[in-house]
Formats: C-alpha cells, sequence, structure tokens
C-alpha cells in the first residue's frame, strides 16, 4: 500500500520522499523458479517486471518483460527456463529516503520505469512512474475537512 493513499492534507509534491510513495506489497519470485510463473504473474497483475529475492528478502534480481521476451526470442521453453537465467542482475535501486525529485531525475536519466526499493540489500517495495504521478495528484488534492 502507498502511503500517499492516506493523505488528508495538500502538500507540496517536491517535498515527498520515496517511502511516502512506494508500493510496500510487492510480489517477487525466487532465483529457482520458473519462467513461466513469471510470464503468469506479470500477465496477471498486469506487472511489467518482478523483483527476485532469496527467502530472507535480498534483492538478487530483476526480471521483466524484455527479458522473457529475449528467452522467447531465442526458441527457449519458459517453463524450463529459470528465474536465475534470465533475471537481469545489475538492477539500479533506491533507497525509502531518496526525495522524488531525485528518483524522477534517476528514472527520466536511465530511461527506467520502476526501481526496486531496498533497505540493507533487502527489497522493501518498488517504486514506478505511476507511483510519481498518483502521488503529486494526491498531494496538490484539495481535501474537505
Amino acid at each position: 500500500m502507498r502511503a500517499t493513499e492516506y493523505f488528508v492534507h495538500a502538500c507540496d509534491p517536491k517535498t515527498l520522499i520515496v517511502r511516502q510513495i512506494m508500493e510496500d506489497a510487492v510480489v517477487t519470485v525466487s532465483p529457482s523458479s520458473s519462467a513461466m510463473v513469471v510470464a503468469e504473474l506479470l500477465s496477471e497483475h498486469n506487472f511489467g517486471s518482478v523483483p527476485v529475492t532469496e527467502t530472507d528478502g535480498t534483492l538478487r534480481g530483476l526480471v521483466t518483460e524484455f527479458d522473457l521476451l529475449k528467452a522467447v526470442e531465442q526458441g527457449r521453453d519458459l517453463r524450463e527456463v529459470s528465474v536465475s537465467e534470465i533475471m537481469t542482475r545489475d538492477v539500479i535501486t533506491t533507497t525509502e529516503e531518496m526525495p522524488l525529485m531525485n528518483l524522477i531525475h534517476v528514472l527520466q536519466e536511465r530511461h527506467l520505469i520502476r526501481l526496486p526499493v531496498v533497505k540493507d540489500r533487502k527489497l522493501i517495495g518498488m517504486v514506478a512512474r505511476r507511483d510519481i504521478v498518483f502521488a503529486y495528484v494526491k498531494a496538490r488534492a484539495n481535501y474537505w475537512p
């Protein structure tokens, strides 16, 4: 759940930080999961990627639609491919304390759609461009007591 969903007072969106706009209920997969499981998750939930974590929550990578398409293009059967074979390992991440304006800069500079949020190498959330837009709208809204 995003904290911005509970805003009751308008504020300057520039004062927001990642913790306030990130989604903390994140669907993850393990490195040993099949690529088909990821494809099903992405299709079912309308996600563009899913984080890969160890049982203790340590972020190991990210599987994106692009990773799946690449495997399909290579003629691989997603039911027989493990996540660890196709995941992106060098994942750009953010912290929960990053200011909104810095986050926007990273996403634009790197042409990214979403970033995992980590604390001590453990996944604690995901933040996407859509979350920023939602937070901006909520921060600018006029609330009635």
